[in-house]
């Protein structure tokens, strides 16, 4: 009978975490990475602990969990009510949680309420990495003011036939337009072929607003680049960017700063500088083995907070460009003036009257 591998430990600003099935696989070894162990996801997350919590601190955090590591062709479970998902959002604090985890108090769009994981230091991300997350999944907004995002999230993704070359140009474009209305962007790989920007904004918006803000960036863009596209329905987006506006909505979020992502070779989405972004081929270079050596450079958002914005140049281009309002996710109640919830290439006009709704 094969022995158990004892627990490790591992320290994290002062406390000692418990690691459970330390030598445990977590990612499979590639042409880039050797395998890598439960113990080295968990150490990871302890080195990247002051840059990782300074973006994702005091804010509701999903954890996405893969308690038995991942493997190219798992799956990640659509929702509560799919069983056959090998990876799964945790919403909610689990139960069994050391006395120290802190939560938050949130509100889905149900109006259901739940605590979830509101990290204030490194060890509740080593803890949460023992509990089998690879990805943190941070709400906008900081606590206690859970209904007013501080950041608009810019999450540009590349449609089959686009290459990561094309978000390059497209996140470019959107960095230049944000420095002519006076703001300052962030940029990040995503851990695949997509870039996300993220701009520190007052604390003064809803939740409609800030998805408002990202819909009139996204439609100026599309007036300077014919490779953006904010259309919702898959069909009609081409070989384009897609700006997903929808990622502002309450209860959607992004991988955070410096997560690992459930992708062969253990990826990391990576905070950069503009011109370190400018340089980058294959994403995939960016991944658990190799940030560490890029952090000890220093953190590309270290100064974010350094200045908040106005979203008032945003929201006067959702004013002021034609198009109105955009689909919501089909998990939200219907909104007003949302556009018909059917797929264009299945909608029959007169089923629909002016304002979207189906008439009986």
């Amino acid at each position: 009978m094969a022995t158990k591998t004892p627990p490790a430990f591992v320290e994290a600003g002062g406390r000692e975490v418990r690691v459970s099935s330390p030598d445990r696989v977590i990612y499979e070894a590639t042409e880039r990475t050797p395998p890598i162990t439960k113990l080295q996801v968990c150490e990871y997350f302890a080195a990247v602990g002051e840059p990782l919590v300074r973006a994702i601190g005091e804010r509701p955090t999903a954890m996405e969990r893969w308690p038995d590591g991942y493997r190219e062709g798992m799956r990640l479970a659509t929702g509560p009510q799919d069983r056959e998902g090998d990876g799964f959002y945790q919403k909610r604090l689990p139960k069994g949680a050391p006395d120290w985890i802190e939560t938050v108090k949130i509100a889905f769009p149900s109006g259901r309420g739940a605590d979830e994981l509101c990290p204030s230091e490194a060890a509740a991300l080593v803890w949460a990495a023992q509990m089998g997350t690879l990805t943190f999944h941070p709400w906008p907004v900081r606590r206690p003011d859970v209904d007013h995002p501080d950041e608009l999230r810019l999450d540009l993704d590349p449609q089959p036939g686009t290459t990561f070359a094309d978000t390059q140009r497209v996140a470019d474009v959107t960095r230049e337009l944000l420095e002519e209305l006076g703001l300052r962007g962030y940029p990040k790989t995503s851990g695949n072929r997509g870039i996300h920007i993220y701009v520190r904004i007052r604390p003064e918006y809803t939740f409609e607003q800030v998805r408002h803000a990202a819909i009139g960036l996204g439609r100026e863009l599309e007036r300077r680049d014919e490779g953006v596209t904010t259309n919702w329905w898959k069909e009609e987006r081409g070989e384009r960017i897609f700006i997903d506006y929808n990622q502002n909505n309450r209860d959607r979020t992004i991988a955070s700063a410096w997560s690992l992502r459930a992708r062969p070779g253990a990826p990391v989405s990576t905070p950069m500088t503009w011109a370190q972004l400018a340089e980058v081929t294959d994403p995939r270079e960016f991944n658990l083995v190799t940030v560490l050596d890029r952090l000890a450079d220093g953190d590309p958002w270290e100064d974010m907070d350094a200045q908040a914005y106005s979203l008032d140049p945003l929201l006067e281009l959702w004013e002021s460009l034609p198009g109105g309002e955009l689909n919501f996710p089909p998990d939200y109640p219907k909104m007003p003036g949302e556009p018909p919830r059917v797929q264009p290439s299945k909608k029959v006009a007169e089923h629909w009257d002016a304002q979207g709704n189906r008439i009986e």
